[in-house]
Order: structure tokens, then sequence, then C-alpha cells
């Protein structure tokens, strides 16, 4: 049996003792069948990498924008602090910001902690600002793609704020971008309720109703096809791969999904090809499986949605990292690294680089202190003219044994420690 088919296994008996002895056993079964929806993809450490790192870039760009938002861009520790359960964080916001120095400036005013963006974290919104009106024709072209995929032409405002940030569109697109193509979208409410607001695209356009696969077959002058992403090794994966890619490739941009019956091969394929194309026009190529599904009826997408990326691994992968579902496209990472960046990305990472440098700047002063304290405890033993090496308190020592800093092995375990999120949710 695979190493996947026994983790099933062991997840289905895990769920059925976890349910209430009253409870028959069909209910047990619902229990893991819902519980089975949510499983992930067969760990790919390089991809869970990925996230990881994005995730700590996530959490940061968020503190950004709260202070950025915030009256003379500076907010008092206590407010972040307050915002720490919906960034989905635990621990102290103070000790969060201080870890990344090139980024975040802590200082001590009336008894009260205040947090502000560095020089240079300042330089790199500048930056960014100037590339995203760059990029601001690569943007329209994205938004007018997800209109013309939607059923009616039309996407409520409020779930796509959800996942503008993912598309690159700015925090205010709607009165930057809407009113200067008014022959493109416009904005509707027909039922009067703020909730019900929508864009909607005003004119369709063939030259934008052509996905990624199918620009590539045409560069390569072949029929449009997936690409499965797996080592050849995956032998199973691959000829259910080849099965299911043998069939004729439906576009995403195709209208007449009433004619596919739920549950049938071809709502599956337009399914695959719809959430590829999604993913395609994200900067990160990824994106949360939830918010994914709040277009499920704009989008015609299957309930369960999860399950059908779950069926495609060369194609997708799936992790629950975080407590939270995300699927990314495989054939756009190279190890943990994207391969195609967009320009906003190249923007976006030079924050990460500065966080990087904040991190070592912090790890080099905590162990400078570990270091002083250190020799003031065997001078302070010295004095008292004990013998051998005073011991260091757990406290003290960032490390928690006595000497280890100097093992080659526990010092790499100690900066893997500390570049770990201390404060992730459990």
């Amino acid at each position: 049996m695979h190493r996947a088919g026994k983790m099933v296994v062991k997840r289905f008996f895990r769920e059925i003792s976890r349910a209430p002895v009253i409870f028959s056993s069909l209910a047990k079964l619902l229990i893991f069948g819902r519980s089975f929806s949510l499983l992930s993809s067969q760990k790919d450490p390089a991809l869970e990498l990925s996230l990881t790192r994005s995730r700590r870039w996530i959490v940061n760009n968020q503190i950004k924008n709260i202070i950025l938002r915030y009256p003379n861009q500076v907010v008092p520790i206590w407010f972040l602090q307050k915002k720490f359960k919906t960034l989905d964080l635990q621990g102290k916001a103070l000790n969060w910001v201080k870890k990344y120095p090139c980024c975040f400036e802590v200082y001590l005013e009336n008894g009260d902690y205040y947090c502000r963006l560095t020089k240079q974290m300042m330089s790199l919104v500048d930056e960014e600002e100037s590339v995203q009106d760059e990029q601001e024709p690569v943007i329209v072209e994205r938004l007018a793609k997800l209109l013309l995929m939607s059923s009616n032409r039309k996407l409520n405002v409020l779930k796509l704020n959800e996942l503008k940030r993912n598309f690159g569109f700015p925090d205010d697109f709607l009165v930057r971008i809407l009113p200067r193509y008014p022959d493109m979208f416009r904005l509707v409410n027909y039922s009067g309720r703020q909730c019900s607001m929508e864009i909607e695209l005003v004119s369709w356009n063939p030259a934008l109703a052509v996905s990624v696969i199918e620009t590539l077959a045409k560069e390569r002058k072949n029929e449009p096809s997936f690409t499965c992403s797996l080592p050849l090794s995956w032998t199973r994966t691959w000829a259910k791969f080849h099965e299911f890619n043998a069939t004729p490739y439906i576009s995403p941009y195709n209208m007449n999904v009433r004619d596919f019956m739920e549950g049938s091969h071809e709502m599956e394929k337009r399914a695959v090809g719809l959430v590829h194309e999604l993913l395609s026009l994200t900067l990160w190529k990824k994106a949360s499986i939830m918010k994914l599904a709040h277009f499920r009826r704009e989008f015609k997408l299957p309930e369960k949605l999860n399950v059908i990326l779950l069926k495609h691994p060369g194609i997708f992968y799936v992790s629950n990292k975080y407590q939270s579902h995300t699927v990314l496209l495989r054939e756009e990472y190279n190890g943990s690294e994207l391969m195609n960046k967009d320009p906003l990305v190249i923007a976006k990472e030079k924050f990460i680089d500065l966080m990087q440098e904040g991190l070592h700047e912090f790890n080099r002063r905590q162990h400078a202190v570990y270091l002083e304290k250190k020799k003031n405890k065997d001078m302070e033993s010295s004095n008292r003219g004990s013998r051998g090496t005073a011991k260091v308190s757990e406290q003290d020592d960032p490390i928690g044994k006595q000497g280890a800093l100097y093992d080659p092995k526990e010092r790499e375990r100690f900066y893997k420690d500390l570049f770990e999120d201390d404060e992730t949710p459990p």
C-alpha cells in the first residue's frame, strides 16, 4: 500500500475513534467523508517551503498596510496586538515586529510602544506603487479575463476584494482603474443592497478569451493540453493523467456549461481548466481554495472543488499548511522558486529580502546579548573562586544547552529555530 493510502486509512480510524459512542456507523462515516474532502496532496518539501516564505510576507505585508492606513503612518503596538487575531497569529505583536528591524521601526514614547515603517521600507512602498502604475494595462486585461470566465459577465465586488492582492489589483482599484475604462467596465447594483454591488463587463473582446494553455499550444503548433509536473516514477498517476489528457481540452471561456452534466467528465475537465486559468492569472500562481469556492456560482465550479483538485496531483499541489487549504500550479514552480515572475512579484520580493536581512540582524543581536550574559556569568563565577564553567539558565541561553552554540549542529538548529515563525497558529 502506498504511503498516501496508509495515511488515509490511519485518518479513517482516527476520525472514527473520535466520534461519540452514541453516533451510528453512518454518522461516523459522514464525519470521515467531510474530513477526507479536506485532505492535502502528498507533501512536497520544496512547495511547502515556498508557502512558509510567503506566509511571513503575507503577515508583514498586512502589517505594512495597517501602518500605511493609520494616522501619520505610526501605529501603537496595542492596536497591532488587537489585529493579531485577524492575522491568525498568537503571541506578542511587539516581539513579532522586533524580529524585522529593517522593515519596522519600534520606539517608546510616554510609556507606550509605537511602530512605523523604516526609510528602506518606505522606499520599497514607493517602488511598488510605481510598478503597479506601469502594470495597469496588464491589470485591466486580468480583470477583463476574470469577467469573461464568469457565467453572466459580472463579479461581486466584496468577493473579488478578497482575492484582489492575489491578482495584483491595487487596494483602490474600484476608484483608480474602473473610471478610466468606461468602455470595458461598469459598477452595477440591481438589488440596491450594498453587498450586491458588482463589476460588469461592458464589451466582449474575443482576443482576451484565450487561455494560457491555448496560447502555448498555438506557439507550439499542437493541440491544447495540460502539463504533468511529477517524476516519471509516479507511474499510476501518470497513467491517470494521460487518460484525462486524452480527451479534448475545454476552454474556461466556453460558456456552454449548461450542456455538461454535474459530475461528468466534461464538467471536471472544464473545472480543471478554469482553475488552471485562474491560478495562471494570479501573481504567485496560487490561491486559497476557500476563497476560490466563493465564486462557485459565478464560475460554475463543482461543490467539492478540493476533491477535484486532489484528483489531479500532476497539475495542482494542495497544501493544508497553517490550517488553510491552498492550491498551487505545479508547472509554474521549480523546486520552491516561482519561475516566471511578474514585475509586481519582483518588486514585492525586495520586501522579502529586506525581511530576511532584518532577521539576520535580529539573530546577530540576540547572539551578541547571549554571549555578553554568558561572559558576565563566567566572570562572576571566576570572582567567587568557583571551578569550571558557570551554568547558564534557560532564560539567558537561547539555545538551552551550555556551550551548544559552538557545536555546528546545535548552531544550525539554533538559527533554524530563530528563523521559524514562533507565532504561527498551532
